[in-house]
């Protein structure tokens, strides 16, 4: 009835998932790490993931290895 509204829709479930992983991954590592003024930019700007993607790959200078093996840990403890 509304394709318009479908396709945005699904645009819209995509780019939520893909920033709630990139976001918890985030702030998770920023907890670990005791770095609470990075903790909070995260929590409260939301810029789809770059930021934390950012925070990620260059702050925390972890490598894509690493970032696959902490996913991989993260979701086996949900099963």
């Amino acid at each position: 009835m509304y394709p318009y509204f479908s396709q945005n829709y699904i645009v819209l479930v995509v780019l939520v998932v893909w920033t709630l992983l990139w976001k918890g991954y985030a702030l998770w590592t920023s907890a670990k790490h005791n770095q609470k003024k990075w903790f909070v930019v995260l929590l409260v700007l939301n810029t789809v993931g770059i930021l934390e993607i950012f925070y990620i790959f260059y702050i925390m200078k972890k490598g894509r290895a690493d970032v696959r093996k902490d996913f991989r840990k993260a979701l086996s403890s949900f099963r």
